[in-house]
């Protein structure tokens, strides 16, 4: 059967990669806090874990309202939709947690990216399996899977690498876009390799897309609104800005300032 992913053209994919890498650059964010101060390190790290997680689930259901196929009413069921969601946390958590605490080794940030873009393929393949055809059903091309897969972990991988090794602003959105680009990616090749065929047997069950469209996207959209709250008001993150020479590190902790004891986070010494 004839699918096609973009039914209402740029709209949905440009929306998507948008959801994709502004999750990314608050994760991102949160997993260089982590990794450069002291104190609450878990909690950043969980924040950009939910982070990651989110905008990767809200990039794939965006993009999927723009995706039908021919003479097939798709629906989603809710429980294995919602699970993607944390299984997109869980499995991206893993992968900042390790770079979190064994540090901007090279092992450790191919291992979080290889884990982190592992998270994504996961996320992206539940998700599909939530869906319900009315008179279809689902065939995917090992081949591209596999490709699809390699995407996501080149790319997150290079977009770990180098969010976590420079503080610069400027660099922190080239890898935010490149982690974008690692799901969106990810996402518009694992559709390729799927194909639907007719089935004689009657599917269906879940909801319809109009129905589950505001549940299932209002929630992660305020999580994404509150982490980038709680970083824009974080005091590390406007002294980055304000501190070129933090860039000059290169990623290196930073000697703690005896002024800003009362900060949220304090630097490691």
């Amino acid at each position: 059967m004839p699918v096609d992913g973009f039914s209402y053209g740029l709209l949905t994919p440009v929306a998507a990669f948008l959801m994709a890498a502004l999750g990314s650059a608050l994760g991102l964010r949160c997993t260089l806090r982590a990794v450069s101060v002291q104190e609450r390190r878990a909690g950043w790290l969980a924040l950009g874990a939910v982070a990651i997680g989110t905008g990767i689930f809200t990039m794939h259901f965006i993009a999927m309202m723009g995706f039908t196929a021919q003479d097939v009413r798709i629906n989603y069921d809710i429980p294995v939709t919602l699970s993607s969601l944390l299984v997109a946390i869980v499995v991206t958590g893993l992968g900042v947690f390790l770079v979190g605490y064994q540090g901007r080794t090279p092992l450790a940030l191919t291992a979080g990216g290889v884990i982190t873009g592992i998270g994504v393929a996961c996320m992206h393949y539940l998700g599909m399996a939530g869906m319900r055809m009315s008179n279809g059903y689902q065939e995917y091309d090992p081949g591209v899977v596999t490709l699809s897969v390699l995407i996501a972990v080149v790319a997150a991988t290079a977009a770990l690498w180098l969010a976590m090794t420079v503080k610069k602003f400027g660099v922190a959105v080239g890898a935010a876009l490149i982690m974008g680009v690692a799901v969106s990616g990810m996402h518009y090749t694992g559709m390729e390799a799927l194909s639907v065929h007719a089935s004689a047997v009657a599917g269906g069950g879940g909801r319809s897309p109009a129905e589950i469209l505001a549940p299932i996207l209002i929630g992660p959209v305020l999580l994404l609104v509150f982490v980038g709250l709680f970083v824009g008001m974080d005091p590390l993150e406007r002294e980055w800005r304000h501190s070129p020479a933090d860039d000059e590190r290169d990623g290196q902790p930073e000697a703690p300032d005896a002024g800003a004891s009362g900060a949220m986070f304090e630097p490691r010494r």
